[in-house]
C-alpha cells in the first residue's frame, strides 16, 4: 500500500473504531483475553493484556500459570489474572487418564469465561511445556467451536506450526510470525519438512515474499498472517498488504507482544462492525482496506505499533524499551484516530 493512501487507509479504519459515548456500558468497546504466561516468561503476557487497555478495551484478562500468576498481577492492578495453567511439573498425576483429566479441568476454568470474550490472544509467554500446549490446543478448538476471534503469536505458534488444522479454515484466526516462525510454518504447511516442494520452488523461495506469504494463506484456508519484519506483510491469501511506515530501529523485545494485544481490540471493533447494517461505511472500508475483519483489525495494529514505537524512538532513542512504546499507545491512538467533534461538545458541557 503507498503512502499516499494513508489517508484514506487512516478514513477506513476510524470508520470501524467505534466512538465514545455516555450511552455505553462496560464491556461494549471490547473484552480481550491472553492465554499465556508462565514461571519463565511473564513480561510478554501483561504487554499484551495491558496494550490492549491501553487501545481502548475496556477488561482485559490474562490465563496462566499459577508461578505467573502473582507476578502479573504485581504489574498492574488493571488486568483480571487466572492462574488456572498447569504445567507438568506442578500437576500431579501417574497415567494418561488422570493426565487427561488436569488437562480437563483446566479448559474447564477457562471455559466458563470464553462466551465472554470478544478475542483471545493466544501465545505470549506461554512456554512449551506439553501440559500447557495440550490444554492450550482444546481452548483453541472451543474458541473456534463458538466463533471467538483468536490472535496466535509466541509460543502460540509452535502449536500452531506443529498442528496447523487447528486454525485451518477458520477466518476469525490471525497469526503474526517473525521472520523465523514464518520460515517454519513455510516449511511444514508448504514444504515437505524441510522448506522444499518440488512444485513450486520459486514461491518457496524468500525472493518471492508476497506470493509465498498468498500462497500459505491459501493453503490454511484463507486465514489471516501478519508477516511482521521491516514492513510488515498482511495477506489472507487473496492479496497482500503492506504495512511500512513510521517505525523504530530499535528492535527490543515485547513489541510483538504489544501488536498482538492491539490487533486483539481492532479485532474486536472489526468484527463487532461487519455484523452492522452501514453499507456505506463497509463500502469505505472494503474499497480502502478490505472487507475482511481480520486483514482490517491487522493492517490497524501495524499501523498504531509503528506510530507509537515511532515516538517512543524520539525520546528515548536506544534506550528505548517496551513500555515506552506503550506509554504512547494513548497519544498515537488521538493521533491517527481523533476524538469525533460530538464528543469535545460532550466533554465541555
Amino acid at each position: 500500500m503507498l503512502w499516499s493512501s494513508l489517508e484514506s487507509v487512516l478514513s477506513a479504519i476510524r470508520a470501524f473504531v467505534p466512538q465514545l459515548s455516555p450511552g455505553k456500558h462496560k464491556g461494549q468497546a471490547g473484552k480481550i483475553a491472553v492465554v499465556g504466561g508462565c514461571r519463565e516468561y511473564t513480561g510478554a503476557p501483561y504487554f499484551a493484556a495491558i496494550s490492549a487497555l491501553k487501545l481502548g478495551a475496556d477488561l482485559s484478562h490474562v490465563f496462566c500459570t499459577k508461578d505467573a500468576g502473582p507476578v502479573i498481577k504485581s504489574y498492574s492492578p488493571e488486568l483480571i489474572v487466572h492462574p488456572v495453567l498447569k504445567e507438568s511439573y506442578d500437576a500431579k498425576f501417574n497415567d494418561q487418564a488422570e493426565r487427561t483429566d488436569v488437562i480437563a479441568r483446566v479448559v474447564h476454568d477457562v471455559l466458563q469465561w470464553l462466551p465472554r470474550f470478544d478475542c483471545l490472544v493466544v501465545g505470549p509467554g506461554l512456554g512449551r511445556d506439553s501440559l500447557v500446549m495440550d490444554s492450550v490446543e482444546k481452548i483453541i478448538q472451543h474458541a473456534r467451536a463458538q466463533n471467538v476471534p483468536v490472535v496466535i503469536d509466541g509460543d502460540g505458534l509452535f502449536l500452531v506450526t506443529n498442528k496447523p488444522e487447528l486454525v485451518q479454515g477458520y477466518p476469525l484466526a490471525i497469526l503474526t510470525p517473525n521472520v523465523n516462525e514464518h520460515r517454519r510454518l513455510v516449511a511444514k504447511v508448504l514444504g515437505n519438512g524441510n522448506g522444499q516442494d518440488v512444485g513450486i520452488p520459486d514461491i518457496l523461495s524468500d525472493s518471492n515474499p508476497s506470493s509465498q506469504l498468498i500462497l500459505l494463506a491459501e493453503r490454511l484456508g484463507h486465514i489471516t498472517i501478519v508477516q511482521k519484519g521491516p514492513t510488515d506483510h498482511i495477506s489472507d491469501g487473496h492479496s497482500v498488504l503492506d504495512c511500512g511506515m513510521f517505525g523504530s530501529p530499535r528492535r527490543c523485545g515485547g513489541q510483538g507482544d504489544v501488536l498482538s494485544g492491539s490487533i486483539a481490540v481492532f479485532m474486536a471493533w472489526a468484527n463487532d462492525f461487519s455484523k452492522q447494517d452501514d453499507k456505506h461505511a463497509k463500502q469505505l472500508v472494503e474499497q480502502c482496506l478490505s472487507g475482511n475483519p481480520a486483514v482490517m483489525a491487522s493492517y490497524a495494529g501495524s499501523l498504531l505499533l509503528r506510530r507509537a514505537a515511532s515516538a517512543a524512538f524520539a525520546s528515548h532513542k536506544r534506550s528505548m524499551v517496551t513500555t515506552d512504546i506503550i506509554r504512547e499507545l494513548g497519544a498515537s491512538v488521538e493521533a491517527l484516530f481523533p476524538v469525533d467533534p460530538v464528543e469535545e461538545s460532550y466533554k465541555s458541557r
